[in-house]
């Protein structure tokens, strides 16, 4: 069993996957999320950032990580 940070294809997907719950969570949360702009958690507040600001290329990357998935 390999982890995450030793496969390629895994580590796009859980960093797509952290972009997509950080935009969605600081939609619904926009305070907590704003709180943490600094420090450790400040990571979150970051991806969060990507995911609003390059929502075209983010979901592009989605559709293009589910056909990889679904075709590998």
């Amino acid at each position: 069993m390999m982890s995450a940070l030793f496969n390629f294809q895994s580590l796009l997907t859980v960093i797509l996957l952290l972009i997509c719950t950080c935009a969605y969570l600081r939609g619904m949360f926009p305070r907590v999320m704003d709180k943490y702009k600094t420090g450790m958690l400040s990571v979150f507040w970051k991806c969060a950032r990507i995911g609003e600001r390059l929502s075209p290329w983010v979901s592009l990357s989605c559709i293009t990580m589910a056909i990889c998935v679904v075709v590998w």
